[in-house]
């Protein structure tokens, strides 16, 4: 009987590795120090670490700590106050080396052109993107979701764009335009334009959502493609993860991508954008900014009848986006759960318990509730959702619009005089969770990789965990805006719907 025979001992094993976090294989610092300088220019590394809220079980990790690397290439003829960034994540492994060994020849060959009017940093990241937060927090001198790194020892002009490579063989057949960024960010039109533009000039097939465009827009067949190119850009959006190293350029105002690509195409790529004399600017946002006044000046039992549900939902949404990490420790000690697990379920179960804690309790603290009462209420809900949906479709369209779908019709029709059980079951199936569950499965059959149902609950499982995550690594707005305002908000109407 061997050491890992026995499940429980290989279940620690396993955990006690993921804490550690002892790669067999670091990223080769120390040669891609002399590899840059040999290309004439300026290194420097940064060394970051972080200690997760909980273990990433997706990638086995709990602390974190890195290095980057990067150079500078300074231009010859300017007073270098912009610059240009391509970086390349050094994923454990060699699942990304090609695109290292690419960032390495790009940088030889422009280290022998003298046309450049901006500086060019080259940078490879280790931990993919909590290398890249370590380094532009460190570049702009902030610190916004405490991670700990070394100050930078080299800097360059004000960062103007930036590509990322990821390259997922040694062949190269197409290139896939990534664009989305945190929380529902994308890079300037004018970038993406100009990359499809340049890569069908040069002959490269270039894909978006890993499709190739059609040209017989007018069939049904066209429809039907351009339809699951954007449902997929809209969910991919509305998640509100970075889908790379690209994403967290934008939030700094830096226009960035991420693609598989070759080298002569990256070198037309950084020469237009060398030639910007100001930032691009061609994208079209519009704002709708409503006013609304009422007057409603309900009685002082009629104030408190509406406030209790109002509040008591708010603090179930509070404990929904707390405790979950807080009381992990707890969990781990009385379930035979790891952390990840304690942290998800306990949101799951927090979530299903606030089905039940504010239903009817204006009943148990202001008697019986009135008619004025829950329309009061649901005029509240209302405007509440309004203001919700319009303040995050400015943020994150595409979020904004799938909530709308699932929560308008059903929010807008809801009254206490409904049939209680079809009514409950229908709002339950369009709830916040629910919602999140269909986009895993609809998204696993855009991208023709459908799922059982268990498999899709552990996808939604991990979906849940990844958005805690995300939010406390990188900042993501998805989880705290779904637990402290759309849930509570959804709870107003489940307390209208039980009204009595």
């Amino acid at each position: 009987m061997g050491l890992l025979s026995d499940p429980s001992r290989r279940k620690a094993l396993t955990g006690l590795l993921t804490r550690l976090n002892t790669p067999i294989c670091g990223m080769p610092v120390e040669w891609l120090v002399k590899a840059m300088q040999s290309r004439g220019l300026e290194v420097f590394t940064q060394s970051f670490s972080r200690k997760l809220p909980f273990p990433d079980e997706n990638k086995e990790r709990y602390m974190v700590r890195g290095t980057n690397v990067y150079g500078i290439l300074r231009a010859p003829r300017a007073p270098r106050t912009e610059a240009l960034v391509i970086s390349a994540p050094c994923s454990p492994g060699d699942s990304n080396n090609q695109a290292v060994g690419l960032l390495l020849a790009l940088a030889q060959y422009f280290r022998n052109q003298v046309y450049w009017a901006k500086d060019i940093i080259f940078l490879v990241n280790e931990h993919d993107l909590m290398g890249t937060q370590a380094w532009l927090e460190a570049y702009h001198h902030t610190n916004i979701t405490g991670m700990e790194y070394s100050p930078l020892q080299g800097r360059a002009g004000s960062i103007q764009a930036a590509l990322s490579l990821e390259l997922s063989s040694d062949v190269i057949t197409s290139l896939d335009l990534i664009l989305e960024g945190l929380n529902g960010q994308l890079p300037n039109l004018d970038l993406a334009n100009l990359f499809y533009a340049f890569c069908q000039k040069l002959g490269v097939l270039c894909t978006i959502q890993g499709k190739l465009q059609r040209n017989d827009w007018d069939t049904a067949e066209g429809y039907t493609h351009a339809a699951q190119t954007m449902m997929l850009m809209v969910l991919k959006q509305a998640c509100g993860r970075s889908w790379g190293d690209h994403g967290l350029f934008l939030r700094y105002h830096i226009e960035a991508t991420d693609a598989a690509t070759i080298g002569r195409l990256l070198e037309g790529m950084i020469r237009k954008l060398n030639n910007l004399l100001e930032r691009l600017h061609q994208s079209y946002f519009f704002y709708c900014t409503s006013f609304f006044s009422f007057s409603l000046q309900p009685s002082g039992p009629g104030v408190l009848t509406v406030l209790t549900p109002v509040v008591i939902s708010h603090l179930t949404g509070v404990a929904l986006y707390l405790l979950p990490v807080h009381l992990q420790e707890m969990a781990v000690e009385h379930f035979p759960v790891s952390e990840t697990e304690a942290v998800v379920l306990t949101a799951v179960a927090i979530y299903t318990a606030g089905l039940a804690l504010p239903h009817n309790t204006q009943r148990l603290l202001s008697g019986e509730g009135t008619e004025q009462g829950w329309k009061v209420l649901k005029l509240t809900a209302l405007l509440y959702l309004a203001v919700l949906l319009g303040c995050t479709a400015l943020i994150n369209f595409s979020l904004g619009f799938v909530l709308a779908v699932t929560l308008v019709p059903i929010t807008a029709s809801t009254t206490p005089h409904m049939p209680k059980a079809l009514s409950a079951l229908v709002m339950v199936l369009l709830s916040p969770a629910f919602t999140i569950l269909y986009c895993v499965f609809i998204y696993q059959e855009l991208i023709e990789a459908p799922v059982s149902v268990s498999e899709g609950w552990m996808l939604f499982l991990s979906v849940i965990s990844q958005g805690i995550l995300d939010h406390a690594l990188y900042g993501s707005l998805v989880y705290p805006l779904l637990a402290l305002f759309i849930y509570p908000c959804w709870l107003m109407f489940w307390n209208i719907l039980f009204w009595s």
